[in-house]
């Protein structure tokens, strides 16, 4: 089991690797609300979230083919190992800070491309960074 030091060194090294801020991170960590070792579904469409990040199991085939294992070893990897899991996080929070082409944007859709839904969801991210006090006003 990862200690929550431990952890929290893994997102800050993540969300430096991929170039997002931090506080960002621990946003979504706290409306995600997710450990380690969980699997928290069925979704609508039959995915799954994994891990602290819920990361959804949608990204757990091109994962498997980046990381060159099975989608059974990928998914394991993701669920089980808190260090994989914000990496992969913070990996497809670029991905879609990039897509969208702004930030408020990339945390909507890291949870739902649909608007309302992404909208609610990046709402709920930044009232859980003003909670913790990494926002100034």
């Amino acid at each position: 089991m990862i200690t929550a030091q431990a952890l929290a060194a893994c997102l800050l090294t993540a969300a430096q690797t991929y170039q997002v801020p931090a506080p960002v991170m621990i946003g979504i960590m706290q409306v995600e609300g997710g450990h380690v070792g969980q699997a928290v579904g069925p979704n609508a469409n039959g995915t799954y979230d994994l891990g602290p990040m819920q990361v959804n199991t949608l990204w757990v085939p091109k994962l498997a083919r980046l990381w060159n294992v099975s989608p059974a070893i990928a998914k394991h990897w993701v669920r089980n190992d808190g260090c994989v899991n914000v990496h992969v996080a913070a990996w497809i929070l670029r991905q879609k800070i990039v897509e969208t082409g702004n930030l408020y944007s990339g945390i909507a859709h890291y949870h739902s491309a649909t608007p309302g839904k992404g909208d609610r969801y990046a709402s709920r991210v930044i009232m859980a960074m003003d909670r913790k006090g990494l926002i100034e006003h």
